[in-house]
């Protein structure tokens, strides 16, 4: 039987009135952020860790896998990018985390968001079917907080599901998610000598045997590939071979299991790397990430579902909000190590890019809401796809538009007329 507690009615003040009040600090709703704020909107952010980026910076991401068009993503491009002492780029896209950690804030700073971290959301403020505000818990205590317009960003749908947004979670059929991972760095890595297999199907060949087939064998389930990506710093590789299945990220209970079963794993996968992958013979951990990486959980119903068959098309919506997004059918092995039978890397088809439209990120019942990020309305194998770091800040750079527009005409944000969306991210550089 199932126990409650009754709890005592409060009065919750309001902290503050916002045109637009983003959930989530991810590189979606840093972008949405910071474009609703250049915009001209009055805008907050809120983000539960101690850092914004997301999987970009606590998360330790080795670099900004894929691509679509978006101007902030360029200007983080840019500003991050510019070498220190003993740092070298691989790629534009190489992430150093400790320098990101700062330049996001620093943007936001720049744009006079208002940001709180440590921040939680913990509820949402509706007036019928429409979303007003949020309530927040932190430090300073519980709090609401009032907008026009909030955008979710949370990448797990949080606030959507709160407001009462209908959501799928997982695969289609079995509701089964992705896995998740914890990401480290390891030092002393030989670069004169070293390999780096960058994805499931990159079974090269090394002394002892194929790379893949030796780490599927020695590591523990569900470990047992790997991925291993240079960095920006001389003699440190990023790690991405912890692997747990069977869980919901949604669920506290499963992530603390998660946290630790992937932890337990770090040890022998360093021993793995060596015995057996040459340059690694002297590595050791450096650091691991602090926020563990959730591949996939709610995908929030929204008025048009982003189907593989539109990705395959390289659709262009009229409606379009994002353009040229590129990534391949990235689902990780729901039930073990590598790459699902279902998922493509190398051998995804070379497409020219696909758009996404503006109602995949309007809810299909929910009011005064936006979605940015990988909740928005999409299929298990799309969402495979579009759930990459560029294309969720392409996808936060729309909704901040867009939050902002709302604000300054009066109108629900489900009714801004996307030509105008459009417009702007034509001014911005961003053009069919």
């Amino acid at each position: 039987m199932d126990r409650t507690i009754q709890e005592t009615a409060r009065t919750t003040p309001v902290g503050g009135d916002f045109d637009v009040i983003v959930a989530g600090g991810g590189p979606a709703g840093f972008a949405a952020a910071v474009s609703a704020a250049r915009e001209g909107a009055k805008t907050l952010l809120l983000e539960q860790t101690g850092a914004v980026g997301g999987i970009a910076t606590s998360g330790l991401m080795s670099h900004w896998a894929g691509s679509a068009d978006s101007s902030i993503l360029k200007e983080i491009y840019d500003r991050s990018t510019q070498p220190g002492p003993e740092e070298k780029f691989p790629h534009r896209g190489t992430i150093n985390p400790e320098r990101l950690k700062f330049i996001m804030l620093e943007m936001l700073f720049e744009a006079k968001v208002d940001v709180l971290l440590y921040t939680f959301v913990s509820d949402v403020v509706k007036e019928g079917d429409a979303v007003r505000g949020v309530i927040v818990e932190n430090k300073s205590g519980r709090n609401a907080y009032t907008a026009k317009t909030v955008i979710d960003a949370t990448g797990d749908g949080d606030v959507a599901a709160r407001a009462g947004a209908a959501f799928q979670k997982g695969r289609e059929g079995d509701g089964k998610m992705q896995p998740v991972t914890i990401m480290f760095k390891i030092g002393s890595v030989d670069y004169a000598r070293a390999v780096f297999p960058g994805g499931f199907e990159d079974n090269r060949e090394i002394p002892k045997g194929n790379v893949q087939d030796l780490s599927r064998a020695a590591l523990p389930f569900p470990a047992g590939h790997t991925l291993l990506y240079q960095s920006s710093l001389p003699g440190i590789v990023t790690v991405n071979m912890t692997n747990y299945i069977g869980i919901d990220g949604t669920n506290a209970a499963d992530l603390t299991k998660a946290e630790y079963e992937c932890r337990k794993q770090m040890d022998p996968i360093v021993r793995f790397l060596r015995e057996n992958v040459p340059g690694y013979e002297h590595c050791f951990i450096v650091s691991t990430a602090s926020l563990i990486g959730v591949r996939e959980t709610r995908h929030v119903l929204g008025e048009y579902t982003l189907t593989e068959d539109d990705i395959l098309a390289a659709r262009v919506f009229d409606d379009w909000v994002v353009l040229r997004a590129k990534f391949n059918f990235d689902i990780h092995n729901i039930d073990g190590p590598g790459l699902d039978k279902h998922g493509a890397q190398k051998h995804f088809p070379n497409i020219s890019g696909y758009s996404i439209p503006y109602r995949s990120l309007v809810p299909k019942t929910i009011d005064g809401l936006l979605l940015a990020g990988r909740c928005i309305s999409g299929t298990h194998k799309a969402h495979s796809n579009y759930r990459v770091m560029p294309i969720c800040a392409a996808m936060g750079e729309a909704a901040g538009i867009a939050g902002a527009l709302a604000a300054k005409k009066g109108i629900a944000v489900r009714n801004v007329d996307v030509s105008q969306i459009q417009t702007i991210l034509n001014a911005r550089g961003i053009h069919l």
